[in-house]
């Protein structure tokens, strides 16, 4: 069966070619009628099968140039070998799959509805476009819309320490002070943060902005810690507690990350891919509800209940009924049935 789904994807892989290229359309709008004819005209023809000209000139256009130069010193050798030794035994595999009726294996089903439907994701790719294709204008405007996502504010990297009340604060500030490194300021930190998210590792914050929002997920601080930060220069710390809800904070400003403006133009490729992205994402999606509409009949969610599957190798079984037998497991015994 594995030979037969082989010759099947084989031969798949051949009609999905032919059906990518003339999405995508391969000739030029208006073409001779001798053109049309020459293009029209069999190479090859196995029982049903013929493939044209046309088929040929497609597929070698669409071979990296350094694998056709492995296939000859001549274009007319090119073309004899690729024909002989790629075409012709496609077409045959293909009609021998047909012959043994392998497109009935529900495997070989869901390989071609699979290539099929990447095969018309590819050509709803083509008609979007590329992301070069998305103009300036769109560009800029996606720029005026977007501000905050290309304008990185100044930023300070802080290590904090939050007591419990002011006199600790003043206390470890006045420890720090002694020695500031960062071996003391650690130990600080983990014997006096409250934060318990933060004073195994120094009481480091990331690095945060004016309004006290830091690059690490999920975390912001009191703005003022942020004003502290900045009044001091780099390396240096804040000699007094800072207000933090009821709390006091220690301020150990360590870096500074400056503010940074890109234009529309340095941003441009960026955005492109942005915008191309979310073009094909609506373009794909656009699709998927107008076929739903159209041609889903029946969903039924509650029969997949008895689909058991496990989170942690994600190995799918029938699930287990009360009463069922089990099969033996690997020592012979038999595994217990899941409710």
């Amino acid at each position: 069966m594995r030979a037969q789904t082989a010759l099947f994807a084989l031969a798949l892989s051949t009609a999905l070619g032919g059906l990518a290229r003339a999405t995508a359309g391969t000739l030029p709008v208006a073409v001779s009628p001798a053109e049309v004819a020459r293009r029209k005209a069999v190479a090859v023809r196995v029982g049903d099968r013929e493939v044209t000209v046309g088929e040929v000139e497609d597929r070698i256009a669409s071979v990296p140039r350094f694998q056709l130069s492995t296939m000859g010193d001549t274009p007319d050798a090119i073309r004899k070998k690729y024909v002989v030794e790629v075409i012709v035994p496609e077409v045959l595999l293909a009609a021998e799959a047909g012959k043994q009726h392998i497109e009935d294996d529900p495997n070989v089903r869901r390989n071609e509805e699979r290539a099929l439907a990447n095969a018309l994701k590819r050509s709803i790719k083509a008609e979007v476009g590329s992301p070069e294709s998305v103009s300036m204008d769109d560009v800029r405007r996606y720029y005026n819309d977007n501000r905050a996502k290309f304008d990185t504010p100044q930023r300070f990297s802080v290590w904090r320490i939050l007591c419990a009340t002011r006199e600790e604060a003043i206390a470890v500030i006045d420890a720090a002070k002694a020695s500031l490194t960062v071996d003391t300021f650690t130990k600080l930190a983990r014997e006096h943060s409250l934060d318990k998210a933060t004073n195994m590792r120094s009481g480091n914050l990331g690095f945060i902005d004016a309004q006290g929002s830091s690059n690490e997920a999920g975390l912001k601080v009191n703005p003022a810690i942020a004003s502290a930060a900045a009044s001091v220069k780099d390396g240096q710390l804040f000699l007094l507690p800072v207000p933090e809800g009821p709390a006091f904070a220690v301020v150990w400003h360590r870096g500074t990350v400056a503010a940074v403006r890109r234009t529309p133009e340095e941003a441009a490729s960026q955005i492109r891919e942005m915008i191309h992205r979310q073009r094909l994402d609506d373009a794909n999606q656009t699709l998927i509800l107008k076929l739903r509409s159209e041609h889903l009949r029946e969903y039924n969610d509650s029969v997949l209940n008895g689909i058991e599957v496990s989170s942690g190798n994600g190995e799918v079984t029938p699930r287990k009924r009360p009463g069922q037998v089990s099969p033996l497991n690997a020592s012979g015994r038999a595994s217990a049935a899941k409710p």
